[in-house]
């Protein structure tokens, strides 16, 4: 999951993908604004068949708790 989370990121952010950690913060070290993040959560959703609430969008905000997240709700 952390390597297409990563993936993702580097397009929709037009990042450096190996500069990516799972302590990477979002918002802060990649810049994303509102609009990129809730893209790219979409996009994830219909890739991975779950849903992120809106209440957990917020304390999602580095990449690992991100990729944490959607590989223990995909299990269930």
């Amino acid at each position: 999951m952390f390597e297409k989370v990563t993936e993702m990121l580097a397009k929709y952010l037009k990042a450096d993908k190996s500069a990516i950690t799972r302590d990477t913060d979002i918002r802060a070290d990649l810049n994303a604004d509102s609009l990129v993040i809730v893209e790219m959560l979409f996009t994830l959703e219909e890739e991975t068949g779950i849903t992120i609430p809106d209440e957990k969008v917020e304390e999602l905000t580095r990449v690992g708790a991100l990729c944490d997240f959607i590989e223990s709700n995909m299990k269930k």
